[in-house]
């Protein structure tokens, strides 16, 4: 990996914070902006720390100005469906003014490579399996409306101005760094292995299998799972690209087949060797059988595949860092 000044915005997240690892392993810069208000200040593990919101023109102006910043990574949004739909001008504000903001000052400071966290949230219900960059966006929630609105943003910018970006179509990210020192702290939690891993902790009553009933092998569904550190490194062949003169771009990301929600109940119960209570509850509105990623473009073009791939690494590397109790 090359080294670079890179600034992480969002770098005390659950992805973020892995990318800031990966980065500083590599030898690399690392500058992290964060306002807490997701992230962990204890999941960051060295660089420079500055909080504070990525829309504060000041602060921005103090950090490119105090550090010889080449490149930003923005994993800062909003990224909860539900809320966002209960709560559509917090994710607007945030996810795109915020952003706005941020590339706004980026282009003051002369700094003109990014590389964007976007989401699978951006294609709505897909009308094929794998879901490939070609499938129509039709976002259906206020997130994945400001994921793909940022996009259109991020293409206007390049023409206008000549701001370089790649845009990461993540699926679902899982597992933790192998080092045990980072995982997936969420407040409150909403994503399956983790919420699996607190029910095998007897921190959960047990877990909801939403719907049984669904057009799949088991009639649970389907969905497309991704390393947070295999995220990482696509990141960082992302920044590669665009430092060697590369166009930019936008890549789906993801392992490109599915695990069932009773094959991750499985497997998570042999790994832990603890008991996992289900509750088989109705399906939830909006939810696909299906959701798998078609990754073949961002494999052909920056090389990369993914090095964790196999759902036992995702879920045990989860749950060396759950089991801490650091979460």
């Amino acid at each position: 990996m090359k080294q670079y000044n890179v600034l992480v915005v969002g770098g005390a997240g659950y992805i973020g914070s892995h990318m800031v690892k990966f980065l500083l392993d590599g030898g690399s810069g690392v500058v992290t902006l964060d306002d807490l208000s997701k992230g962990h200040r204890d999941l960051v593990c060295g660089g420079k720390f500055y909080e504070g919101s990525m829309d504060d023109q000041a602060l921005l102006d103090k950090i490119f100005s105090e550090n010889m910043i080449n490149a930003v990574m923005h994993f800062a949004a909003y990224s909860l469906v539900g809320e966002s739909v209960i709560d559509p001008l917090k994710y607007y504000k945030n996810n795109l003014y915020g952003t706005l903001e941020l590339i706004r000052g980026m282009i003051r400071n002369g700094v003109k490579n990014f590389i964007f966290s976007s989401t699978a949230a951006v294609y709505g219900e897909p009308v094929e399996t794998p879901i490939t960059e070609e499938h129509p966006p039709r976002p259906t929630n206020p997130y994945g409306a400001t994921k793909i609105a940022v996009e259109r943003m991020l293409r206007d910018c390049d023409t206008a101005y000549g701001f370089k970006y790649v845009s990461l179509r993540y699926f679902n990210a899982a597992g933790a760094d192998e080092s045990g020192k980072i995982g997936e702290r969420h407040e409150p939690e909403s994503h399956l292995i983790p919420l699996i891993l607190k029910a095998a902790l007897g921190e959960r009553e047990n877990i909801s299998i939403f719907g049984t009933d669904y057009p799949t092998p088991d009639g649970t569904c389907i969905r497309d799972y991704i390393h947070v550190n295999d995220l990482a490194r696509a990141h960082s062949l992302a920044l590669e690209a665009l430092f060697a003169g590369q166009p930019s771009a936008v890549y789906n990301l993801g392992n490109s087949k599915g695990y069932s929600v009773r094959e991750v109940i499985d497997v998570a119960g042999k790994i832990t060797g603890l008991p996992i209570p289900v509750v088989e509850s109705e399906r939830r509105p909006g939810d696909p059988a299906v959701l798998i990623a078609g990754s073949d473009k961002i494999k052909q073009d920056l090389g990369w595949k993914p090095q964790r791939e196999d759902l036992e690494t995702m879920i045990s590397t989860a749950w060396e860092w759950h089991k801490q109790g650091k979460y």
